[in-house]
């Protein structure tokens, strides 16, 4: 830390899609640092991609952060905000001799791949157009344009102790000219990083396991540019339930899918950190309790397994745990998404009679539906469980509880009772078909606690139309 003055991590995500599961991993673990050390998280958006690069993406980003909690000290910052900074860098680099132009057609360069390939030699660039000493360069042909490629080091080795992965040692042989800006000035993602890094003054670099391989170039344009080098940690790879990769184009890794299929932030928080990070065999914890141990060690070397099961085991700890005015206000926002407009005051004392029996939000809302909505139960239970012999013992319940003259569990449950002793029913035998007919389904809770939820005209007009 001699050349960082505070502990500044950074989520850098590109907006060219949502903010999948593996950089919100990231982000958690960069935010964790930074929180745990009393430093600084800043939130970066590399649109240098402009084709690819779109404004609702970075809503979706920001809107999956906010929803995460993970609060940042500065941000968004744009980097094509930046591009007279990078292009004052890269023109100082030129003048040091530390970039140059190249000129070199794609064909060019495809010919040398070629004849690279045919001697059995590894594709580089061959540094046709950078300086030498006693080098005579080719005069720059007219119309083209020309790249910006670094002058990497041509000897030697890269060596950085790795956050996650231990010591790494690549050698400058195994890497070429690096193109640091396009033919149009847009500078590259690891140039444009490093620039980035440096101005902000990022000490820890948290990302994923594919930019292992970028970090040489990377080091060494910090070192060119006497710039102070963070410490790197990459993270291993999430593995799908199928064993391959989680990525944007495979499977519903959005953040914001999550949130909108009812999962809870406490939830995924607590999820996403077991995956990579442990504190001895502590499996249920809050963001608070994180930050207080995330020191950056115990991070695994290990690709992790996404497990749905395990998220919804997590998760439903917190629907249990969370305050039920909330619960309540997130089952509203999940039925009005069905098209089902249910006043909080109405839900919230439903909450707590179902909340036990859910892993999400949404099948939370599922149940407290029927309260709500029409319900329509299936031919296959009405046929099973409302039968010719029950259908008596059904019309003397609705009796009995028309004429209660209170509608609570213990009045619905003395009806019941009452029922069963004059018509030699066991229970199940009558709870069933109930269901079936009030709730759609047959299975539910208690059927006292979950009647005296309804409306009673509701439950009547239901019981008496077989």
């Amino acid at each position: 830390m001699s050349s960082f003055d505070k502990i500044r991590t950074r989520i850098a995500p590109s907006p060219t899609g949502f903010l999948h599961l593996g950089t919100a991993r990231t982000a958690l673990y960069s935010w964790a640092y930074a929180r745990h050390h009393g430093g600084e998280f800043v939130l970066r958006i590399e649109d240098t991609d402009v084709a690819r690069s779109t404004q609702d993406s970075v809503e979706q980003i920001i809107a999956a952060m906010n929803w995460l909690g993970l609060s940042y000290d500065e941000g968004p910052i744009y980097q094509m905000q930046r591009l007279e900074r990078y292009q004052a860098v890269i023109e100082q680099m030129i003048a040091d001799g530390k970039a140059y132009r190249c000129y070199a057609t794609p064909e060019e360069l495809n010919a040398m791949r070629e004849a690279q390939k045919a001697r059995g030699e590894k594709t580089l660039y061959d540094r046709r157009w950078r300086p030498e000493p006693g080098k005579v360069l080719p005069t720059p042909p007219e119309g083209v344009k020309p790249v910006v490629r670094f002058a990497n080091p041509v000897d030697g080795d890269v060596t950085w102790n790795d956050l996650v992965k231990g010591s790494i040692t690549i050698n400058n042989r195994e890497i070429d000219d690096l193109i640091i800006a396009r033919t149009d000035g847009v500078p590259t993602y690891n140039f444009a990083v490093v620039v980035d890094d440096w101005d902000m003054r990022i000490s820890h670099v948290f990302r994923g396991d594919e930019h292992v391989n970028n970090t040489p170039w990377q080091i060494n344009i910090f070192n060119a540019l006497g710039a102070p080098l963070p410490s790197f940690g990459h993270l291993p790879i999430i593995l799908g339930d199928d064993g391959l990769k989680l990525s944007k184009r495979r499977g519903a890794v959005s953040v914001m899918d999550y949130a909108a299929n009812g999962y809870l932030p406490e939830g995924m928080l607590n999820y996403l950190a077991r995956l990579g990070w442990s504190h001895g065999d502590d499996e249920l914890f809050s963001a608070e309790q994180m930050v207080s141990w995330f020191d950056g060690s115990h991070l695994s070397k290990s690709p992790a397994q996404w497990d749905p099961a395990k998220l919804d085991w997590v998760n439903g700890h917190y629907v249990k745990q969370i305050d039920e005015s909330r619960l309540a206000g997130l089952v509203v926002d999940q039925l009005k998404a069905k098209g089902i407009e249910a006043p909080l005051e109405q839900v919230q004392p439903k909450v707590a009679l179902f909340k036990d029996r859910c892993a999400t939000v949404a099948a939370l809302a599922d149940w407290l539906a029927m309260y709500f909505a029409p319900v329509a139960p299936s031919a296959e239970d009405l046929a099973a469980h409302v039968t010719d012999a029950v259908r008596p013992a059904l019309s003397a319940l609705a009796e009995r509880l028309s004429a209660l003259a209170e509608w609570n569990k213990a009045s619905i449950q003395q009806a019941l009772k009452e029922t069963l002793a004059a018509t030699g029913l066991k229970m199940p035998q009558l709870a069933v078909p109930v269901r079936v007919l009030v709730c759609g389904r047959a299975q539910t809770p208690s059927v006292d606690a979950v009647l005296e939820q309804f409306d009673k005209k509701k439950v009547l007009d239901s019981l008496q139309s077989v």
